[in-house]
């Protein structure tokens, strides 16, 4: 049918154009973010493409849901404004009837984040920890980058080197400040290596001096060497199988259904869920008057997505927190929004019948 066509087409058209400008905005903030990242060295400067790959890819199902929800509210309200409204009322085609072409519209939009949340998320979660987590554990001295001073990794000291030459096991003018039980030390010497035994790595500086300070005495002393070997990488246990709920997957989380996991479980379902309640209640706020040049009616329309994705979240870190189980939260809150978008519509079809029935009836009166 033309009705369902021309509908169709317009709103595959304002998807498009509104998922291309959120997807600018927000790898936009994603780049800014990550470099910021990089730049306060919690990840890898090489690392930054593939770190904001996996964020956008992560965060693609809530732009779906956002682009389809703004493709509906906008369509639907041009489409009053423009007094198309009133034309297919008066053909007798109901607001409910917009229904069917917004859903067969939306079912590839929706089966893409039902695959997105339920595999993707935690693939993309997956991926970046590990990166995060292999950066952060990396040895002290690949730490150093050459005339930087850098922080070991549990903070305890300071380094500064200087490469010597390309030999990256080899550096020179290294100065070490280290604070440990109550005593802060100075070593400076013009020349370290790297070695290495067994599993251990050690910092072999020849022809230096160590000035240490006892904080609590105040006492000071200062010892010239010309060998002296520090420990700089101790082993590391990884944690690459205590993976955070939001990076495992959907299966694992339910064979281990503990709060935490429910309430991840909480958030990936009810984003489904949320996408299909969201682009029913786009119909029933698209509603505008077609006399007043304004779009009210999509600011309102994006304060109702942006309280539904917020409740998504409470939801979350209730069920999180054993305060609402999992079925609950997603029948209460899912249900009651599916309820709201279905009373929207119905008032839009029937509440200027009622009103014009009692106008009636109190003139007869």
């Amino acid at each position: 049918m033309l009705f369902d066509s021309s509908t169709r087409s317009e709103l595959a058209r304002s998807f498009g154009v509104t998922l291309v400008v959120i997807l600018t905005i927000v790898l936009t903030s994603i780049l800014i973010r990550t470099l910021g990242q990089a730049a306060g060295g919690n990840v890898a400067p090489q690392d930054v493409v593939l770190l904001m790959g996996y964020a956008s890819i992560s965060h693609l199902a809530t732009m779906l849901i956002l682009s389809l929800f703004v493709a509906v509210v906008a369509t639907l309200g041009r489409i009053y404004r423009e007094s198309e409204m009133t034309i297919w009322f008066a053909s007798g085609v109901p607001l409910a009837r917009f229904v069917r072409p917004v859903l067969r519209t939306a079912w590839p939009i929706l089966l893409a984040v039902v695959a997105l949340m339920l595999f993707v998320w935690p693939w993309g979660n997956q991926n970046s920890a590990e990166l995060r987590d292999r950066y952060q554990k990396r040895g002290d001295l690949s730490r150093v980058a050459p005339g930087q001073f850098q922080t070991s990794r549990d903070g305890s000291r300071v380094f500064f080197i200087e490469r010597d030459g390309d030999d990256a096991t080899v550096g020179r003018n290294v100065f070490i400040l280290a604070n440990q039980n109550d005593r802060e030390s100075v070593t400076t010497s013009a020349r370290g290596r790297i070695e290495i035994e067994g599993d251990d790595r050690f910092l072999v500086l020849d022809h230096g001096q160590r000035n240490e300070t006892q904080l609590k005495t105040g006492e000071k002393s200062l010892a010239r060497f010309e060998r002296y070997q520090v420990m700089t990488d101790a082993p590391v246990a990884s944690n690459a199988s205590q993976l955070p709920p939001k990076a495992m997957a959907t299966l694992d989380l339910l064979r281990a259904p503990t709060a935490k996991n429910q309430g991840e479980l909480a958030w990936r379902f009810g984003m489904i869920l949320g996408g299909i309640n969201m682009a029913l209640l786009g119909i029933g706020l698209s509603a505008s008057n077609p006399r007043r040049a304004s779009n009210w009616n999509l600011l309102f329309a994006l304060l109702a997505f942006i309280v539904y994705f917020n409740l998504i979240n409470l939801s979350q870190n209730w069920v999180g927190n054993g305060r609402v189980g999992l079925p609950r939260a997603l029948v209460g809150l899912h249900g009651g929004a599916l309820l709201l978008a279905l009373a929207a519509i119905w008032l839009r079809d029937n509440g200027n019948r009622f009103c014009l029935r009692r106008r009636a009836k109190e003139t007869a009166a």
